[in-house]
């Protein structure tokens, strides 16, 4: 064997060796993806236009009912 191939076989070696990752299980009480999503955007957006929690949630149903009247 080359001193190269040496080296890498020494390189890959810990790599190699590593434990796979264990498929984690969450339990059924976990938030749904969704409401940590929305939960997320509402604090984005108190930050990006420096208002309160109140505040986003009357921005958001305004656009909701602009929306929906459009359709």
């Amino acid at each position: 064997m080359g001193i190269m191939a040496g080296v890498f076989a020494q390189m890959g070696w810990p790599i190699s060796r590593r434990p796979k990752a264990e498929r984690r299980v969450y339990c059924k009480e976990r938030p749904d993806r969704r409401i940590l999503e929305l939960e997320t955007a509402k604090e984005i957006l108190q930050e990006v236009f420096c208002t309160t929690s109140a505040e986003v949630e009357e921005m958001i149903r305004l656009r909701l009912a602009e929306r929906d009247s459009t359709i």
